[in-house]
């Protein structure tokens, strides 16, 4: 059951565009409700309007658009008032309700009237859902009161009226004639007026044909209405053809193709002309269409309109495929051509067209508006159209609402464009705890901004998922310049502590700085609120000793600045002094021993005179308290052995007391006795990398530590010649892990490292093992040429040649 209600204001629009009722449902008045429309019938009542009638009897029922409910009807159709074909009514119920089985619902009542006098004498058209040919003609009524439709209450009229009607359609299955009740039953509506004959036909019935017109499939029903009565025999041509396609897209634009001549219409071309082309969209003629940027053009073959997506008469909606976000973009459009020809005097011809663009996928776009210099990210996240909504965006995978994000710190606003569409605008400081921050270069730090966002899309409300990673790298990061001093016995190298072990680390050669470092090898250290201070004794390890000269010593201490993951050397603090030292040893990587050695015998003696345990090494410089030696630990009698984890070279300074000539026993003479040890500890495991061809002072070894020992006369150390069991292997790395097998070829580029071990198995403690000469052949052949030599006498050769 239902009540009559008063129409809420603005809840329905109508119009009588040509000879058609259109009526408009506002959404907004029907949201959360149930609706349904009946057609009135005077006779028989209200009818409800389902698929099926709404096909035959001319009635269409849709939504434009923007989602409002919209229904057409022919002046012709089945129940229509019409007075004398000028002047015509339809009446329909509103029926809402809360409830999808419509109780309690809320009916309306709403008329509709039409004037429509200058018909043509044939009438073509095509809707959604059915074709309509309406032909003049001066046959009788079907009944005698001319105003009540087919579907009137009085079906014994009817059928007295129809009998006098049959219709033969031609199809490619042959010829069929049927009386106008049976074409009923297969969905075709027929009745003639005052002054008129008309079918209607459903598309793609069993009688229609497909036929391809200038490129256009078109969807025809070939009929013959026929009337007998009495004497009478009429024959009228109620031939119908539609067009069932014709769209074509491209990127930007949407074209719809009608042709101009359907040849099944016109029976003698040679005499058609077009009278008038006519646009529409929805319910409105387009006087103008290129003020709107439409195209309307026709030629012999077609009529085209060219639509641009996104005109202001149609909907752009945006939506989700697979994941992707895009768009799409509906219109309504109706096209009337009125045309003339031999067989008809006037044929009015109109084609109703809604179309729909496939999904256009629109990859949203992330624009990097950041100033660095403003230290904040500006992101522009876009283009949308307004149906599109933020739900949350999370910044480093933390997820923020709108509000929540705004309450932390970020900023969040929409901005809008020319074209209708929108963005989203994200502003997140640089120093932000969830912004990545990565030192990079020299002095650069790399800020990484990750953002997802999740959008509400289109009126599914569909999720739409987008991640973004915005980069900004500025030179914000300051590197740390370093003062050096000394005083008489140490070097010192102070520098600022920001960024240390957060950055970049020091390094000596290739050794972390570190506290221990720094305590085995003598320095000290000491920190206050912003500097390092380090102290380097003179002596210690690590010290470069650039130039040695008698009673001087220019000593250099060098520390890297490294970065902390890649190890890349940034910045070499150097500090350089000159020393006067009276007495010192210096016992370089290389083997070479430098000594100034100091007389402190009573009476003194001539330092001139003074050797090593090879009498031919005389000092390089002298004066009356001092001798400066330099030689080579694997000469001038120097003797090795190993203690512990150490290498130890020994040799002496020795005094020979002077003995007259010509005599075979020594005189006594008052010169005293005269004896200085010297020893170097060098580390016994130490990895000694030699880079001929590549040179890097990272990996310089560290400096050996040297100690002077006065002593008493020590017996001369000799060797003796045995055999030995010496095993040698070259390691695949520098791990000493895993070797190549023995007499194996191996084959290395010049610049590729050799790991090469030599071990002596023996355990007596008298033996030790001296490496001599050591070289590289191409082949098994001690005595294959090329040869590239490591090692000469005991000493390492670096030359253009060697390879590591």
């Amino acid at each position: 059951s239902s009540t009559l209600y008063a129409l809420p204001p603005g809840f329905v629009e109508s119009s009588c565009r040509s000879r058609i009722f259109w009526m408009k449902l506002n959404k907004l008045l029907l949201q959360g409700k149930f609706f349904q429309l009946e057609i009135y019938d005077p006779y028989a009542g209200p009818v409800l309007l389902d698929e099926k009638l709404a096909s035959r009897c001319g009635y269409v029922l849709s939504e434009d658009v923007w989602g409002n409910p919209t229904f057409r009807a022919s002046v012709l159709g089945c129940h229509v008032a019409n007075e004398a074909d000028e002047l015509f009514s339809l009446t329909v119920n509103i029926k809402v309700s809360s409830f999808s089985s419509m109780r309690a619902a809320v009916t309306y009542t709403y008329p509709m009237y039409c004037s429509y006098p200058s018909w043509a004498s044939r009438e073509i058209v095509c809707e959604e859902n059915y074709m309509e040919v309406s032909v003049k003609t001066d046959v009788p009524a079907v009944s005698n009161d001319y105003t009540v439709a087919w579907m009137s209450a009085l079906p014994e009229t009817q059928n007295v009226a129809y009998q006098q009607w049959q219709l033969m359609f031609v199809s490619p299955s042959g010829r069929k004639r049927i009386t106008v009740s049976d074409a009923v039953k297969l969905g075709y509506s027929f009745n003639n007026t005052l002054s008129r004959v008309y079918l209607r036909a459903p598309y793609h019935s069993n009688e229609s044909d497909i036929s391809v017109v200038s490129g256009v499939n078109m969807n025809m029903v070939t009929s013959t209405s026929m009337y007998r009565q009495r004497w009478l025999l009429l024959l009228i041509d109620t031939t119908v053809s539609c067009p069932i396609d014709g769209i074509s897209f491209t990127n930007t634009t949407l074209t719809w193709t009608v042709p101009s001549i359907i040849p099944i219409l016109v029976i003698q071309e040679s005499t058609f002309l077009s009278k008038n082309i006519v646009m529409g969209v929805d319910d409105q003629v387009i006087v103008n269409p290129e003020e709107k940027n439409y195209l309307l053009e026709h030629n012999e073959t077609h009529i085209r309109i060219t639509i641009p997506i996104g005109a202001e008469e149609g909907k752009l909606k945006s939506s989700i495929s697979g994941g992707v976000y895009g768009v799409i973009y509906s219109i309504d459009l109706f096209l009337e051509h009125t045309w003339t020809d031999a067989g008809w005097q006037t044929t009015k011809y109109t084609v109703f067209k809604s179309i729909t663009t496939p999904f256009m996928p629109q990859i949203p776009t992330v624009i990097n508006n950041t100033v660095p210099e403003e230290r904040l990210f500006n992101v522009e996240f876009g283009h949308f159209l307004p149906d599109v909504s933020l739900v949350t965006i999370a910044i480093g995978n933390v997820p923020f609402t709108p509000r929540e994000a705004q309450y932390h710190g970020f900023k969040i606003y929409e901005t809008f464009f020319s074209n209708r569409t929108k963005g989203f605008i994200l502003e997140v400081s640089f120093d932000d705890p969830y912004v990545l921050k990565e030192y990079v270069n020299r002095n650069e730090t790399k800020y990484t901004l990750l953002v997802n966002y999740t959008l509400s899309v289109g009126p599914e409300m569909k999720l739409y998922y987008h991640s973004a990673e915005v980069e900004c790298v500025i030179a914000d990061i300051e590197l740390p310049e370093a003062a050096g001093y000394c005083d008489e016995e140490n070097l010192y190298l102070t520098l600022p502590t920001f960024g240390l072990h957060q950055y970049w680390n020091l390094y000596l050669g290739n050794k972390l700085l570190n506290r221990h470092i720094a305590l085995t090898n003598g320095y000290l250290a000491a920190t206050n609120s912003t500097h390092l201070i380090l102290q380097i004794p003179l002596f210690a390890a690590g010290v470069i000793y650039e130039e040695v000269s008698f009673q001087k010593i220019k000593a250099r201490f060098d520390v890297a600045l490294r970065k902390v993951r890649t190890m890349e050397i940034l910045q070499m603090f150097s500090i350089s002094c000159s020393f006067n030292s009276s007495a010192f040893i210096i016992c370089h990587p290389d083997g070479t021993v430098m000594v100034s050695a100091q007389m402190k015998t009573v009476p003194a003696i001539d330092m001139s005179k003074t050797k090593l345990r090879d009498s031919s090494c005389k000092p390089r410089d002298y004066n009356e308290a001092h001798a400066f030696f330099k030689f080579h630990v694997t000469t001038c009698g120097t003797s090795v052995r190993f203690e512990g984890d150490h290498i130890i070279y020994e040799n002496e300074i020795s005094y020979e007391k002077e003995i007259l000539p010509g005599q075979s026993i020594a005189t006594i003479t008052r010169d005293p006795d005269y004896r200085l040890t010297i020893l170097c500890y060098y580390q016994a495991k130490e990895t000694l990398v030699l880079g001929a061809l590549v040179s890097d002072s990272a990996t310089s070894p560290p400096f050996g530590s040297g100690t002077m020992v006065p002593t008493s006369n020590t017996a001369a150390y000799r060797r003796v010649r045995q055999v030995l069991n010496v095993v040698s292997r070259v390691s695949k790395d520098k791990s000493f892990m895993e070797f190549y097998e023995p007499n194996k070829v191996i084959l290395k580029r010049s610049v590729e490292p050799l790991f090469l071990e030599v071990e002596l198995k023996d355990e007596s403690p008298n033996v030790e093992l001296y490496l001599e000469n050591c070289w590289v052949t191409r082949s098994l052949d001690f005595n294959s040429t090329p040869r590239w030599n490591i090692t000469v006498d005991g000493q390492v050769i670096l030359n253009d040649q060697c390879i590591h």
